[in-house]
């Protein structure tokens, strides 16, 4: 950059009579770093006419390219480290700018640009989307993503785990929607598809490799480090971001698949092809469906299961949440079979007990009529089970049950009345009502009736019956008499 001579001149006049630093002239002139130091001299090897002096670097210039030649990603910092007890007594800063000029450049790898044949190969990847609030703490969400790399259409959906029955579930699902799969899955190197890799000498997760060869592929992993061994699934990540993640939120799996189900349709598939750009990559993946391998029928099975027993209080625990089983199963061993929406626990082929399965953190799920056997055994227990009950359907409940004990009330009493009010409302009416209680700062029982009904009402529900015939009023058969004995009275 150049500056005119009067620039300059303000320049050699305010460093060297008014003492101003380099950065202060570079502020208030407007001016370039570079420029004022190649005026006042700092870049040159002469300062008017006077020999420069020598900086406190150079004696050991030679022991700092001979090391950065042999370490060239070492740090200035350790350098300085290393030069300390040698006797330099100059900056890091000064350090810093001498081996920012001498620090060997790194060779760039040269890849050669290849095209896979038709139907060959897949390329399979996870992008993380970031944590979501769930019940109990928060999980991570992911998506799944696998790229036909001739055509470059792909398959992702939304996931919450990493496990690798996860991905025998989503290779599954994503082979079904290209009707048929790749004779090469390539990955790279997580713990759920290779288990220990020295080199070459691969170990590859059992469970995959029971599926590809149920599937008939080949699983392949990219070299450590080399993502650009599947750049396909990496651009697709990229774009997925970009177009389908940018300026969305996804909170749940559900919605989120539905979601990417249709931009995969609509829009992923329409796009042009990088290659041939007068075709999208929608019509070359019709012509690749005709070279994918057929799937098997019928097809692998997708379900986790794994032998557990229940313990003492008949529940079981599967990825950190509790599921509930009819009392007389606690302590036997039974089979779960689970897969990302239900969880089944079987005594052989016969179901003992079936939940959607939670995704949230240190969850109880439990069935009613699992918790109601239980209280029928122990009466005496009618009390903590009736607030374990009312806890696993309305959280807030606690809130209630710390003012009551604040109050002196009765707990069982009011635990009692508020059971009796779920069983006639319902989940879903009392937890509104329970919700507004709270917010009012009250406790009162009476009060959280009068809210049911008037929901009730608002809602335009029937009058419950035990409302008009509680179990107080006895079956009786009445009697009819005469009422002539009325008239003549009068």
């Amino acid at each position: 950059m150049t500056v005119s001579i009067e620039t300059e001149t303000e320049i050699r006049r305010l460093h060297f009579a008014e003492h101003w630093k380099v950065g202060t002239i570079e502020a208030q002139l407007g001016v370039h770093r570079d420029v004022v130091r190649r005026v006042v001299g700092l870049l040159s090897e002469q300062r008017f006419g006077l020999p420069s002096q020598p900086r406190r670097v150079e004696p050991f210039v030679a022991f700092i390219d001979e090391t950065l030649a042999r370490y060239p990603r070492l740090r200035a910092t350790r350098l300085y480290d290393m030069l300390r007890p040698r006797g330099y007594t100059g900056s890091i800063r000064t350090l810093r700018e001498h081996v920012a000029r001498v620090r060997p450049a790194p060779r760039r790898e040269v890849f050669l640009r290849t095209e896979p044949m038709v139907g060959e190969q897949s390329q399979i990847d996870w992008a993380y989307v970031g944590p979501r609030t769930v019940d109990g703490g928060k999980r991570g969400l992911w998506i799944f993503v696998m790229v036909l790399a001739s055509s470059r259409a792909m398959w992702a959906e939304f996931v919450w785990d990493l496990s690798v029955w996860s991905l025998r579930r989503s290779l599954v699902r994503a082979t079904q929607y290209f009707g048929g799969t790749t004779r090469q899955w390539l990955f790279d190197n997580p713990r759920t598809v290779v288990l220990e890799r020295h080199g070459d000498a691969v170990r590859f997760h059992p469970m995959l490799l029971e599926l590809a060869g149920q599937m008939r592929a080949q699983p392949r992993l990219c070299g450590v480090r080399q993502p650009q061994q599947k750049g396909r699934v990496e651009r697709a990540v990229r774009y997925l971001r970009d177009r389908f993640l940018a300026g969305r939120t996804i909170l749940d799996v559900t919605s989120g698949n539905r979601l990417m189900l249709e931009f995969l349709g609509e829009i992923a598939h329409q796009r042009p092809h990088p290659v041939h750009r007068d075709r999208t990559v929608g019509d070359l993946f019709t012509e690749e469906q005709e070279r994918l391998l057929p799937l098997p029928s019928p097809l692998p099975g997708i379900d986790q299961v794994i032998p557990v027993t229940p313990d003492q209080t008949a529940f079981v625990r599967f990825d950190n949440n509790l599921y509930s089983v009819p009392p007389v199963w606690a302590e036997r061993a039974l089979t779960l079979v689970a897969d990302d929406t239900v969880v089944r626990l079987l005594d052989a082929d016969d179901e003992v007990a079936r939940h959607e399965r939670s995704w949230g953190r240190q969850q109880r799920v439990e069935a009613h009529a699992h918790r109601a056997e239980i209280l029928a055994t122990k009466r005496q227990a009618r009390d903590l089970k009736g607030r374990d009950r009312l806890h696993a359907v309305i959280p807030e409940i606690d809130v209630l049950i710390a003012r009551w004990v604040t109050a002196g009330r009765n707990i069982g009493s009011m635990v009692g009345r508020t059971i009796h009010l779920l069983n006639l409302y319902g989940e879903a009416l009392l937890g509104e009502a329970v919700a507004e209680l709270v917010a009012r700062g009250t406790h009162d029982p009476g009060a959280l009736a009068i809210l049911c009904e008037q929901r009730r009402r608002a809602a335009e529900m029937p009058v419950p019956i035990d409302l008009l015939l509680g179990d107080h009023v006895p079956d009786r058969d009445v009697v009819p008499h005469d009422l002539g004995g009325y008239d003549a009275r009068r």
